[in-house]
């Protein structure tokens, strides 16, 4: 980024995907940061570079073209980044968990040369990833290529803000290909606390004090409805979200288990009963949203990762029950996850692996950690049930 074009900050976006580009990058640069993309696909960033811009299509009840400026691309696995890191107020992330140890190495190497070059402005650093605690895990990967010094130089100037990010953005054609298509909704929850310097004026992020429960009310609440109602869909054959959601029978299960999950959201953070009930009920707008176009299998991918203990399925199961709660439709969730079948997803290979070679109930334990029998006859239950749901 030419550093005299009179912008005052400088914002680098690790992944420049339709999150990447659309959301986090789209705020950065309409809060005055110039923003450098940085990602392995040559195609996308010479595009970058060259047209330093493009265009976010608003497709809700209200449709919008927001023009996106001031930005360009570099590769990520190149030299170039790493001078960018050396000036750079903020630094985000939207590449997915497992590639935060693969973007690590660029990013110490940047924070090494900023020490360096004895910069003493802040950094800040945010995972947006769909994951909990995404930046803590970017930390430990970037720590674990810095000398104890280095270290003690991010400790006064580098911060590493974890978050919560939500807004729906589908792989849609666009007449330009770095155009990029969007719900209106979005959520940016940062970790106030663990922010460096001067707090970061960016309309669209919420400075937040008690991150866990905005990251727990959207893991428990989009990303609960959001599988399940593409794992049903998929076993009745739909190819949207939207499409999903229209069943009746479905929009009843959804919704039924996002309010399961929320009555143990209720009582581990104290949420207003009444504000939760809302809150589903615009995830369940956005669902159906038709001009998303919202495929299920992008949705449903990787579903050992979705079935682990601390993500969208389980974790509300175990919350809910131990408050005693009824978890019967949450259990069919569950149950349409452990019947997702893609020959072109690994995970889902692998599932139904362990499935045909252990049976639902110790692969279930294998991949949930759940190890109660009574609870594990239950998912077996709830599997068998959805086998004959559409039939």
């Amino acid at each position: 980024m030419d550093k005299n074009d009179g912008i005052m900050k400088q914002g680098i976006q690790f992944g420049a995907g339709n999150i990447g580009r659309g959301f986090i990058g789209m705020l950065l640069s309409q809060a005055g940061y110039g923003v450098v993309f940085a990602d392995v696909n040559e195609d996308l960033i010479r595009r970058l570079a060259q047209e330093q811009g493009y265009t976010v299509h608003v497709m809700d009840t209200e449709v919008e073209d927001i023009p996106i400026t001031h930005v360009t691309g570099v590769m990520s696995n190149g030299e170039e980044i790493l001078e960018e890191i050396v000036g750079a107020d903020i630094l985000t992330t939207a590449v997915g968990l497992r590639v935060l140890a693969f973007i690590a190495p660029a990013i110490a190497q940047g924070i090494r040369r900023r020490r360096a070059a004895g910069v003493e402005k802040p950094l800040n650093i945010i995972a947006c990833e769909n994951a909990i605690r995404a930046t803590s895990q970017l930390k430990e990967h970037v720590y674990g290529q810095l000398s104890q010094e280095e270290k003690d130089y991010c400790e006064k100037y580098v911060g590493f803000a974890d978050c919560s990010v939500d807004r729906i953005v589908p792989p849609v054609h666009t007449e330009n290909p770095i155009d990029v298509v969007v719900e209106k909704y979005c959520e940016w929850n940062v970790e106030r606390a663990a922010l460096k310097g001067e707090l970061p004026r960016i309309p669209g992020m919420n400075l937040a004090d008690n991150l866990m429960a905005y990251i727990q009310r959207k893991l428990f609440t989009l990303n609960t409805g959001h599988c399940i109602t593409a794992y049903t869909g998929i076993l009745a054959g739909h190819q949207t979200i939207a499409e999903t959601i229209a069943e009746p029978e479905i929009y009843e299960l959804v919704k039924a288990a996002m309010i399961q999950s929320g009555e143990g959201l209720i009582r581990k953070f104290g949420y207003d009963k009444e504000a939760h009930y809302q809150y589903i009920e615009k995830i369940i707008k956005r669902f159906q949203n038709p001009y998303l176009e919202d495929d299920v299998t992008r949705v449903g991918r990787e579903p050992i990762r979705k079935l682990s203990a601390d993500d969208r399925l389980v974790s509300p199961l175990s919350t809910a029950l131990s408050y005693g709660l009824p978890v019967d439709k949450l259990l069919l969730g569950i149950g349409a996850a452990l019947h997702y079948r893609n020959p072109e997803d690994a995970q889902s290979v692998e599932l139904q692996a362990k499935i045909d070679e252990k049976g639902v109930k110790a692969a279930f334990a294998e991949i949930s950690g759940l190890t109660d029998m009574g609870l594990l006859k239950q998912v077996e239950a709830a599997y068998e049930q959805m086998d004959t749901f559409w039939h």
